[in-house]
Parts: C-alpha cells; structure tokens; sequence
C-alpha cells in the first residue's frame, strides 16, 4: 500500500470514521497533523478506539488547538502560528493515512491552505464525500481543485446512506473512481466498522 492524504468535500462528512475504518483494515499507521478542538474525543483518540491498532501506530499531531474551528483561527486563538515546517509527512513509519482537517480550501495559516501542503507532499489523495443533497458540487470543485494542482486523486470514498443517482454523477462528471459507501451505523463499534468495510471496500484497492 502507499501512505494516503484523506480531505473531505466539507466539514463532518465522515472522514474520521472512514480514516478509523481505512486504519483497521490495513493495520497501518494514522497522523492527524492538526487537531483543532480539544474538548471531548481527538479524532486520534476516534481512530485508535475503532481501528483497534496498537497505541504506537497513532502518531502525535504537530499541533494540538484548543478550539474546533479552521486551523488557523484555531492557532490564532491558542497564540501562535502554524508552521509548515513542521507539517513533514512522518517517515519513521513508512505506511500512514493521514486525516487533514475538513476541505482542501481550509487556511492553516495566513498564507497557506490545505491544498499548498498536499501539493509539496506528492502522495495519493482519497477524497471522503457525503452522500446528501449538495454533494455534487462539493465533490466536483473538489476534485478540479485537486486536479488543477496535478494532485492525483486515488478515488472517493462515500459515507452515508446510498444516493446512487449522485454518486454515478461524481464518478463521471469528476472522472474518477468510487472506492466504495461506508453506510452510517445504528451502533458504531470497532467490529461494526470493521463489518461494514469489509462488506463495501475492496482492501486491494489500497
């Protein structure tokens, strides 16, 4: 497998359950390089608790921000400012999902968006993408934006309930794979994440 950079078309489409559920499958390691929002559950804490991989596979973000906004309100409010230097992919481990925070249009600073990173780091990029009413546009701007910067997309991932119609939509206006739908479970535990991935992906797409 290659290490993988997850963005979402928006915020709360999914992406922390898919990277938890992604993570289990491949027994690899995840990074969270920002986590905006301290309160309650990390999403490293969201991923370790569903993935069930061993503790030193859920590697340290670069920066912890108390407030759950965009990373670089969220660092404005804490002080300081985000460092792209500090935003290296990790190599001490040589499979990683990284879970970037919301779109690729997300500012981590004054002068760099989400997007500027991804370019520098040159890795595959899945695309996480809800399945309601709005999807369409969000998943193709996001994909022309990916593709604008010869960023190359792995595929989309859906979460949610099955919408046929604009997922057939985003497959052929974006040009690009569907890697499969993690429906929305009554009872989210490890073993139903488990479950519901191993009936809606193909592992050796990854």
């Amino acid at each position: 497998m290659n290490s993988y950079i997850i963005v979402g078309t928006d915020t709360n489409v999914g992406k922390t359950v898919f990277s938890a559920a992604l993570v289990g499958a491949l027994g690899c390691a995840y990074w969270k390089p920002v986590q905006a929002g301290l309160e309650g559950e990390t999403d490293s804490q969201i991923v370790a608790r569903l993935s069930g991989v061993s503790p030193n596979l859920i590697l340290p973000e670069a920066y912890r921000l108390q407030h759950p906004v965009s990373p670089h309100l969220a660092a404005h409010a804490d002080g300081i400012e985000i460092d792209v230097k500090n935003l290296n992919p990790p190599t001490e481990i040589k499979n990683t999902i990284i879970e970037l925070a919301g779109g690729v249009m997300v500012p981590w600073s004054n002068k760099i968006l989400s997007i500027d990173i991804i370019e520098t780091w040159k890795l595959p990029v899945i695309v996480v993408a809800r399945t309601t009413l709005g999807t369409i546009n969000h998943s193709l701007l996001t994909l022309e934006a990916l593709r604008k910067r010869n960023i190359f997309i792995h595929g989309v991932a859906f979460v949610g309930d099955e919408s046929s119609g604009a997922q057939l939509a985003i497959s052929e206006f974006g040009k690009t794979r569907i890697l499969g739908r993690l429906p929305w479970l009554d009872l989210l535990t490890r073993e139903a994440l488990r479950v519901a991935f191993s009936k809606n992906f193909d592992q050796r797409d990854f």
